[in-house]
């Protein structure tokens, strides 16, 4: 089975994405399991229907090394295995050296399968240290960005491509294409098109901005949970449907910063 990641700009709607995507193949009958790596704990909630508080890093904390798959594996909608990585106490260590300890921790406890599609949910703002784990060692072979037009956000895609890009002679990773995540700005298909163009990938998928995403949210539910006949929930039905068969992987070419800013002045947005 595939083994994706989700990469993007904090905020940019990456685990609200994922869930969907996980929720989506769980309900076409797929064994998922999601991995959040974001110390915030958040990206199983919406198939969970609550933050999760039994982190990996947590029960390491409390129980020491002798814990067992069913304390951090929690089973979400459709059956999906759902499991947060956790990070350090605020204030103190280092929250991508947590996702190191927490990926080993499952690595040892089996809870990785090969005969699952596995989801790893991964803060992207910047990939180094733990953050890089999945892409790094081969956790994840089919990485995808989420990302909107707006520059920032465009700017942390860019830095997660050159991740890719720089381990891919390492291993199997590969990139598998831009999620776009609208944010309503003028001609934001068309940029992000190009911007998958010159990345050397393509846009595989633009979710509109709908209000359907934030009533399911604030109802603790996936789109496909809480709306299953709305366009939205085709959509994200559609994403799940691409990336459990893309084969279509490539090694990211990324832009100099003042080519991504070029980019983004012609398509006139500032």
């Amino acid at each position: 089975m595939k083994k994706i990641a989700f990469y993007g700009k904090g905020g940019i709607g990456k685990s609200t994405t994922a869930a969907n995507v996980s929720a989506a193949l769980a309900e076409q009958g797929h064994s998922v399991c999601q991995i959040g790596c974001d110390p915030k704990n958040d990206s199983t909630r919406l198939l969970l229907g609550r933050v999760c508080s039994q982190t990996v890093l947590d029960t390491v904390r409390q129980c020491g090394d002798e814990i067992s798959a069913d304390q951090i594996v929690h089973t979400g909608f459709g059956g999906v295995q759902c499991v947060e990585a956790g990070g350090p106490e605020p204030g103190v260590g280092c929250a991508g050296r947590g996702i190191i300890v927490a990926l080993e921790k499952l690595k040892e406890l089996e809870v990785i399968r090969d005969d699952q599609f596995v989801l790893y949910d991964v803060l992207g703002d910047v990939v180094c240290g733990g953050f890089a784990v999945p892409i790094r060692e081969g956790y994840a072979t089919d990485i995808y960005i989420v990302s909107s037009g707006e520059l920032m956000s465009l700017y942390a895609a860019n830095n997660i491509a050159k991740g890719v890009a720089r381990f891919a002679g390492r291993g199997r990773v590969r990139l598998g294409g831009i999620i776009g995540n609208s944010r309503n700005i003028d001609r934001e298909q068309e940029l992000l098109t190009e911007f998958a163009v010159r990345l050397n990938t393509k846009l595989v998928a633009f979710i509109p901005r709908d209000k359907v995403v934030n009533q399911a949210e604030i109802h603790k539910q996936t789109v496909i949970a809480w709306r299953p006949d709305s366009a939205q929930a085709a959509i994200y039905r559609q994403l799940a449907g691409f990336v459990l068969t893309n084969a279509d992987l490539t090694v990211p070419t990324p832009l100099s910063f003042e080519e991504l800013e070029k980019v983004v002045l012609d398509y006139g947005i500032e």
